[in-house]
Formats: C-alpha cells, sequence, structure tokens
C-alpha cells in the first residue's frame, strides 16, 4: 500500500436507495476537477460471486468492465461521472472475499490455523481495497448495505482497522444518510440521523463528513444540531438535495463545500475545481430544443434500474441533438401482434435491450416488426438484435419457423444459436461452451474488437472502421444462415476481426434499423455520448419532425 494515496469509505444509513453510488461517482468528479486521479471500488454484502446470475427486479442492471467482469450497477455511475478505468478489482462481495479465504484455506496457506472472520476475512477485505490504490492519488470505496445490516460487519470492521493501516491523514469516513420533512410537523427531522450515526460510532468508525439527504436545502440552525449530536463539525454537515438531473450532484457538492472540506480533512494540496463542463452539461440537459419519446419494450420495465446504463445512454444521445429524451416503458409480455400498434403508438423510436429466456420475447418480436414496417427508429441491443434477426427471418426471408435455440430448442431454423466453439479475439484462445456449462461467468464478457463495412448505418455513425464494444451474452447469430438472409436484404455491417461472429445488423430500406451485439450503452457518457445513441435520437427527432409535418 502506497501511503501517498488517500482512502475516502461512503456508508449508508437509515435505509438503501439514498444515493451512495451517485454520491461516491459525484466525489469522484469533484477530485478530478481538482486534478487528481481517482478509482472508485464498490463492496457489497451479498453472498453471490458476483450479480451475473442475479434477478434484475431483485438487484438492477448488471454492469460489465472492459475486462468482463460482471458488477454491480454503481460502476456505471463511477465511469460515467469520471475517468476511471473499471475493472475486476473495483467491485468484491462477500461471496468473492469468502471465496478466496476458503481457497486459501484449502490450499494450506494459513498454516493449519484456525480461520476467522477476524483477522483473516477482514485482511482478505483490506487486500482487496489495497489492489484498487496503483497509480492513484485517492481510492473512493462505497460500502454497499445499510449500517446495522448483519451482512456489512465484516467490511465495515475492515475498514475501521484501515484508519489504522493507512494513518489518520490517508483516510477519511463519509456517511450519506436521511434528514426527512415531515409534512404535518412543518419541518426537517434529525433523528434518523442521529440514530444512524449513533449506529456507526457503535461499531468504532466516527464519520468524518455527513451527507444528508433531503429535499430542501438545510439551513444553519439544522446544520448545527446535526454537527452538535453527530460530533462533526457545522462544515462538515453537506445538503444532499433532491436535483431534477443527477449530473448536477457534482455541482450541489461544491456549492456546499465538500471538496473542499475533503482536501482539507485528507492535507492534499490541488488546484482549484474546474467545473465549467459539468456546468454547460446540465445548462444543456435543462434547456433542450426538441422533444422525442422513446419506446423500451423488454420484461423488467417494473423496475427500471434494470436499464439504468441504457436510460442514461438514451439522455446522452440527446444531448447533442439538443433533445429531451422521455422514455416509455413498455412491457413486453402484455403486447402482441392485436395490440403492439396502440401500445407503440406516438413513439419516436423502438429500443428493444437486452434480456434472458423466452418470457416476452413474442412482444418483443411484435415490436421489432412494427418498427420495421411502419419506418420508426429501431435499436435492438444485444437480445433486441437477436429479435430483428429473428424478426426479419420470419417476415422477409420466408423462415416462418425461425428462432432462437435458446427459445426453442427444436426449430427448424435456428438463426441464433449456441455457439459450442470460436476463436477469442480478446484472449487469443478457442473458447468452448455448451449447455451444461454454469452459468455464472461463462458469457462472452467484456470488450471485444469489431470490424465495420463501410457506407453503412454504423460506420456513419462511428465514423471509423474499428472498434470496441462490451459484451455479456451466451447466444449468437448462426453464420449458416447468413448467405440467405443477405439476399433477403440484411445488411450486416458489423463483424469480429475474425470473421466467425455477426456483430451488428441493419436492413435496407429503412431510415434508422441497426441490431448489435454487444451493449453500446455501457460506454456512454454524459460529456461523450455513445455514437449508435446519438444516431439513435438524431433519426428519432427526425421521425418526429416528419409526423408534424404529416399532422399539418
Amino acid at each position: 500500500m502506497g501511503y501517498d494515496t488517500k482512502y475516502i469509505f461512503v456508508t449508508g444509513g437509515v435505509l438503501s436507495s439514498l444515493g451512495k453510488g451517485l454520491a461516491s461517482a459525484s466525489i469522484g468528479a469533484l477530485l478530478e476537477s481538482r486534478g487528481l486521479t481517482v478509482t472508485i471500488q464498490k463492496l457489497d454484502p451479498y453472498i453471490n460471486v458476483d450479480p451475473g446470475t442475479m434477478n434484475p427486479f431483485q438487484h438492477g442492471e448488471v454492469f460489465v468492465t472492459d475486462d468482463g467482469t460482471e458488477t454491480d450497477l454503481d460502476l456505471g455511475h463511477y465511469e460515467r461521472f469520471t475517468h476511471a478505468k473499471l475493472g475486476r478489482d473495483n467491485n468484491f462481495t462477500t461471496g468473492k472475499i469468502y471465496h478466496s479465504v476458503i481457497t486459501k484455506e484449502r490450499q494450506g496457506e494459513y498454516l493449519g490455523g484456525t480461520v476467522q472472520v477476524i483477522p483473516h476475512i477482514t485482511d482478505e477485505i483490506k487486500t482487496s481495497i489495497r489492489k484498487a490504490s496503483k497509480n492513484v492519488d485517492v481510492v473512493i470505496v462505497e460500502i454497499g448495505g445499510t449500517i446495522g445490516d448483519i451482512e456489512s460487519l465484516p467490511f465495515l470492521e475492515a475498514i475501521r482497522q484501515f484508519h489504522n493501516d493507512a494513518g489518520k491523514n490517508n483516510v477519511i469516513y463519509i456517511h450519506l444518510t436521511l434528514v426527512p420533512y415531515i409534512g404535518t410537523a412543518g419541518e426537517v427531522k434529525t433523528k434518523p440521523t442521529q440514530h444512524s450515526v449513533k449506529e456507526l460510532r457503535s461499531i468504532g468508525i466516527q464519520p468524518d463528513i455527513l451527507l444528508c439527504r433531503t429535499d430542501r436545502m438545510l439551513n444553519a440552525d439544522i446544520k448545527a444540531k446535526i454537527a452538535m449530536f453527530c460530533n462533526v463539525g457545522a462544515d462538515a454537515v453537506i445538503t444532499a438535495k433532491d436535483v431534477n438531473c443527477i449530473y448536477e450532484v457534482p455541482l450541489l457538492f461544491h456549492q456546499e463545500g465538500l471538496d473542499n472540506k475533503i482536501v482539507e480533512l485528507l492535507n492534499i494540496w490541488t488546484r482549484a475545481p474546474r467545473l465549467e463542463n459539468w456546468e454547460t452539461l446540465c445548462r444543456q440537459m435543462n434547456d433542450p430544443t426538441y422533444t422525442v419519446t422513446i419506446a423500451i419494450v423488454g420484461k423488467y420495465v417494473d423496475l427500471t434500474e434494470s436499464y439504468k446504463s441504457l436510460n442514461e445512454a438514451l439522455i446522452h444521445g440527446g444531448i447533442p441533438n439538443r433533445t429531451r429524451v422521455n422514455l416509455k416503458f413498455v412491457d413486453s409480455e402484455t403486447i402482441d401482434a392485436n395490440t403492439c400498434s396502440l401500445s407503440l403508438e406516438g413513439v419516436d423510436g423502438v429500443l428493444v435491450p437486452g434480456g434472458f429466456g423466452s418470457r416476452g420475447v413474442e412482444g418483443k418480436i411484435c415490436a421489432a416488426r412494427y418498427a420495421r414496417e411502419n419506418k420508426i427508429p429501431y435499436f435492438g441491443i444485444c437480445l433486441g438484435m437477436q429479435i430483428a434477426v429473428i424478426e426479419f427471418s420470419r417476415s422477409i426471408a420466408g423462415l416462418k419457423m425461425a428462432n432462437s435455440t435458446e427459445f426453442d430448442l427444436s426449430t427448424p431454423d435456428p438463426v441464433i444459436y449456441l455457439m459450442a466453439e470460436w476463436f477469442d479475439d480478446k484472449s487469443g484462445t478457442v473458447q468452448r461452451r455448451d449447455v451444461h456449462s454454469d452459468k455464472g461467468g461463462t458469457m462472452r464478457l467484456g470488450a471485444y474488437p469489431c470490424k465495420l463495412e463501410k457506407e453503412t448505418l454504423a460506420y456513419r455513425a462511428y465514423g471509423m472502421e474499428i472498434i470496441s464494444e462490451r459484451h455479456r451474452h451466451r447466444y449468437e447469430f448462426n453464420n449458416a444462415y447468413i448467405e440467405k438472409l443477405e439476399k433477403a436484404g440484411l445488411n450486416i455491417s458489423g463483424m469480429a476481426p475474425s470473421g466467425e461472429l455477426v456483430e451488428i445488423v441493419e436492413i435496407e430500406d429503412h431510415p434508422w434499423y441497426l441490431g448489435c451485439q454487444f451493449h453500446p450503452e455501457f460506454k456512454s457518457r454524459p460529456m461523450t455520448p455513445h455514437p449508435l445513441f446519438r444516431s439513435f435520437i438524431a433519426a428519432a427527432l427526425k421521425y418526429s419532425g416528419s409526423r408534424e409535418i404529416e399532422k399539418k
């Protein structure tokens, strides 16, 4: 551990979903604006080794890094707000920590000693934290869960010990808590924050800074009261007020003096913050010229966190087009050929995202057909690309029973199938999979190269021939059908450099209809919107304008 590295530990109290991920990401953005290099790590208390096999309804989106690590969705926030390059050392779970310790015990590394939570588990957690500290000025570590959860205790004990290991000038604790407004009383209440800090102090951690999540700015009297009962300075009580746009959070925190307090406590000399790009971004987002509505047709629409990166990428795509993007979530299980037009009436674009399993697939196919026949911009991502291929095969190529073997093992035309063997361009090895392979960590994961065909929609969007995008899927386009589908009008505009794997498909005679096997949303940033989302929203805007002309 380099003693020049500083550590910020972010915890949360009272209840979940207060926004620790956004707070951590915003702290990273503020420190970067001062010229510091940062990385951000998430320590999750659940026992799963990673979230890869977890239902999105329970845990939200699974984010994927360049190196193929399946992570918590908060890592998406970290990458969108900072320039940090994240990977396997930026997300550790209880399952991952215990798996490592048990493996070492089986191999005899503990020399016959009794393996215990303290010191073995806590030492493993501290080792994991140090893994993220290479070549950066500041490591921000978010502890998942809520203070008081039994699952979090080993992590909290580890970060308590870390204060002594790294030195008091190198570690600070930031605690995010709730200060609710009670309408009947006409005042904000500080007691939840007091109890949360008391719980944290009972395990040996005194917070240095409090982020108080609330719906209004806290006045000096309220801050003084919180400071007195929680044993912090009044200037360390920061209002974390609700905002209209999440990208306003760094500006709000700066206005509250958070970055000044952090560098003071950590004894860091930095330049003055440069936040002009964040100010410009927020102005652009709050004052758009146009509006479009995009339908997201999926089966996880009841929990929008399931599509967090996707939602943000669509919003990013609107920024260079001076367009506010309204999202309409359509449950694919509720639509069919008879109801599709009603569900998608008035939208300016249709997006079918990734997913797994057969539930809701026929509704997605109906949505792809509706978009194709009515010349509505269509964007298919991962499964959404496969849906477009299935629909095209059935409706245009004459393969009436075409399907994916994921949904129908006996289909006579498996245009999408489980590829058992392929050459992996990233690792330079031959990969093998079958139906008996473990579900966790066996998909095609992480960044892979793709070669684009010139004079295509994809090439015009990217403006380059070789791209790299992140994947998370198990089924692939069946190359046995390339010739037949191309003759019918399907345009394969992107393939792996090896020529084995289809990456992007388009169709002729349509203003914007594209499916990609990868997940472009994982690489979109508010300052640098992804080329495909920028192009898709531009097409949706053009379609919206043409509809307005028709109305007149």
